[in-house]
Formats: structure tokens, sequence, C-alpha cells
């Protein structure tokens, strides 16, 4: 899969098969439409094209609205994308301008004038263009005009893709994390930064890394303690124009994750601790990739820390029975 960070990076395609949307997940639901894209694609002898936009457009559009929560950062949306077998991602930047395009000029600038688009796979609620007036009807209505055709994607499989993301979230919330991976078709994961904490972990027993989670409007899975497998990776490339290539980690290891505020302790702070099982390597300032595999328990308050320490010695006998440790 090749990457392009905007649409001037790209060099219009003579048979251009595209999509377009956030896809973010890039869950079971989307992958209906991705695999519908490829067979397209395939009948037609083309190529591929998935265009998204970053940052996401509700950020743009409705800057004051806060409640966006993303189940995927930019670095895991693409990742999964090229698992997907996409020949082409274009990662545009999202602006007012480029939202206030007319429906037309959207369609003859950015599909046929920028990618070359010779077959469009949507579904029948894709709105673009200036207070998205634009809609199906109106690409099907100028698709002679502009020599491309629609594929519409059924109702059902666009049903799909709202009833995933919106079981993935609750599911998270809640700390179904087995619901979550199900409908993700994945482990649901979280990447971030190790940072310095208070080390209060290390004083019983149990040290912790620290996790600073990259981006700001990623949903945080409920408060609890978690297994979880984590990939170390000592300097993690961020995406970039050109070939993608995945990121490999310098280690993977098993681990216990905790997501709270330590209502024991302090009780102030979201925090996001990892303790890694069997692991004693120094790693702050590196970056993980934490898959959230089983949950175990909500987070609680405790009336002393060795009760506290005793109850994560329970926590971590479950896990290591999980991982079969």
């Amino acid at each position: 899969m090749k990457i392009y960070k905007s649409l001037d990076e790209f060099e219009p395609l003579s048979n251009a098969i595209v999509t377009i949307g956030t896809f973010d997940g890039v869950h079971i639901g989307h992958q209906k439409i991705l695999s519908k894209l490829r067979e397209c694609a395939a009948e037609r002898n083309g190529e591929t094209i998935l265009l998204t936009f970053f940052p996401h457009p509700r950020l743009i559009i409705n800057p004051d609205d806060d409640n966006l929560r993303l189940i995927n950062d930019i670095e895991e949306k693409t990742h999964r994308l090229a698992l997907s077998g996409i020949d082409h991602l274009i990662i545009t930047p999202f602006t007012r301008d480029f939202s206030n395009q007319s429906p037309e000029e959207y369609i003859s600038n950015v599909l046929v004038g920028r990618l070359g688009t010779k077959q469009i796979v949507i579904g029948y609620d894709h709105h673009f263009g200036k207070d998205r007036q634009g809609s199906i009807k109106d690409l099907k209505e100028l698709a002679d005009i502009y020599d491309y055709a629609v594929e519409q994607i059924p109702e059902q499989d666009i049903e799909d893709v709202a009833v995933s993301s919106t079981k993935i979230r609750e599911s998270l919330i809640k700390g179904d994390i087995e619901s979550a991976n199900k409908y993700l078709g994945y482990p649901f994961e979280l990447t971030g930064t190790v940072v310095r904490g208070d080390q209060i972990g290390r004083e019983i027993g149990f040290p912790t890394a620290n996790l600073n989670v990259h981006e700001a409007h990623k949903l945080i899975p409920a408060y609890g303690i978690y297994a979880v497998e984590v990939e170390i990776y000592a300097n993690m490339p961020t995406v970039h124009t050109g070939e993608y290539v995945a990121p490999q980690p310098d280690r993977v290891a098993k681990g216990m994750a905790y997501i709270g505020t330590r209502p024991t302790v302090d009780g102030m702070n979201r925090k996001i601790e990892i303790n890694l099982l069997d692991f004693k390597d120094d790693i702050y300032s590196t970056t993980l990739r934490v898959k959230f595999l089983r949950f175990i328990r909500h987070d609680q308050w405790f009336n002393s820390l060795e009760t506290m320490q005793n109850q994560i010695k329970e926590d971590e006998k479950s896990i290591r029975e999980y991982f079969g440790m």
C-alpha cells in the first residue's frame, strides 16, 4: 500500500476504484466495504484508493464539540488498512476550504480531477460538499458527465458499519473487551509513550510503565485491570508518504494494564499503567502498542495499600493463568 499525505501528492490514475470515509476502527463492518472495493477493482482491472481525512472532519466542522472519541489513532488505522489490501491510501488534511466546495466542485475537483475516479464505491448515506449537501443522488446524476460508475454499497452493509462502531464503543466503555474485539476483528489497542510516574507501583512490588496516549481523542476503555500484550518500540515510525512498511517491535511482552484514578492512593487524575510480566528492562521514552485481551475487574478503592497489593497479586495470578504462564 502506498500512502499520500495530501491530494496534491497523488498523481491521478487511469482506472481508479475509490471509496471515501473516516473508517475509524477498520472493523468487521468496514471490511465488507473494503471487500466490495477490491472486488470492483478486480472486475475492472483497476487500482483501489481509499480517501480519508486528518484531522477528523468533526474537529473542523464542530471545533467546540469535545465528544469525539476515536477507536483508532492515525497510525493504528493506517496499519489496519494496509492489512486490508488497499493499493493507495490518501490521508488528506480536512479544512474549512475543503468542506466548502459545492457537491459538483467536489466531484469535479477531487474525485475526477485529483483521483481519476472511474468507479466510486459508496453507501446510500454518504454526504459531501458544503453543509454536506451532496449525496449519492448527485454522484449518480453526474456520473455520465464525468465518466465514472457508481457502485452503491447495500444498506445492510452500511448498517453493519454503524452497528459495529456503536457496539465497539459501548463495549469498551463497559469494559467488555471481548465483545469489542469480536466486532473489531482484532484486539483493541492503545498506543503511547512511556513517561515517568511517581514510582508507587515499584514501592508495592508492581513496577509500571506509565503510558501517555498519543491521540487526545482516543477512546479509553472502562477503568479497571486488563490482560494485555505489549509491543515495545524503541523508535516507532510515524505515518509517512510512500510505500507502507509495518513497524516491527523490538520486543513483545505479556502484561497487566491498569486504567483509573488510583482511588486508594490519590483518586485525582486518570492513569494508564502497564506492569510487564517477567520484565526488568528500562523502557522510558519507548513507544508501547498495548493490545487489550481480557477484562479482569473494575477499578476499586481499598482501605490500605496492603489490601490493594494483595488484590493485585490475585489479578496477576488470573492474568498468568489466562496466558498460561
